[in-house]
């Protein structure tokens, strides 16, 4: 690898304003400034267990909710996701991770396929998580998988806790974003039968 896997992504619009910075070959450190306290937890939780460095930096109309400013990191992070790994070629691809968190238990599994989609199987049971609206995990994966082209997929096998639910998805996410995105000396040119993704 000669060149870090890495991308500055800014977002403006008249609902929020955003800066994203990753580094897809780091070591977990983050920095975070959504003013949403929850979900600057969760994304540090995709940082640490991705092992990506990542800055996110975002002002958004959290007068109005949440809603807003989750979705635009989500967006603005699929588009880091997307620049970094390129063409793909010698990388994995695909990356899946099933991880406990006390009772909670949920697996993550997704490839780069080049088409954008998510399939979210997680049931909370309480719709807000403290003070953030815990529809909103769905949102942001949403906009992540769609602006990656990633096909994402979340599987609920355990879970009566909301947090535990929320955090046990968010830490699947970086440890299988983390296997998908390694490089392969084994695999020659972009990993698809087809030759393009």
């Amino acid at each position: 690898m000669n060149s870090p896997r890495s991308a500055e992504i800014r977002r403006s619009t008249t609902e929020t304003e955003i800066f994203l910075s990753l580094v897809l070959d780091g070591d977990g450190t983050s920095q975070f400034s959504t003013g949403v306290g929850f979900f600057d937890h969760m994304l540090t939780h995709i940082a640490r267990h991705g092992l990506m460095n990542l800055t996110v930096e975002a002002k958004g109309d959290l007068h109005v909710d949440d809603h807003h400013t989750v979705e635009d990191v989500g967006i603005v992070l699929g588009q880091a996701l997307r620049q970094v790994v390129g063409d793909k070629k010698g990388m994995v691809r695909y990356g899946s991770a099933t991880i406990p968190m006390d009772e909670s238990l949920v697996l993550c599994a997704l490839d780069f396929s080049g088409r954008g989609g998510l399939y979210f199987e997680l049931t909370f049971p309480d719709s807000r998580i403290g003070t953030f609206a815990s529809e909103l995990v769905e949102e942001f994966f949403r906009a992540v998988a769609v602006n990656a082209g990633m096909t994402l997929h979340f599987q609920q096998l355990a879970g009566r806790n909301a947090h535990h639910i929320a955090e046990a998805a968010f830490k699947a996410f970086g440890r299988a974003l983390d296997a998908a995105t390694r490089l392969d000396d084994r695999i020659i040119g972009i990993p698809s039968t087809k030759g393009t993704l």
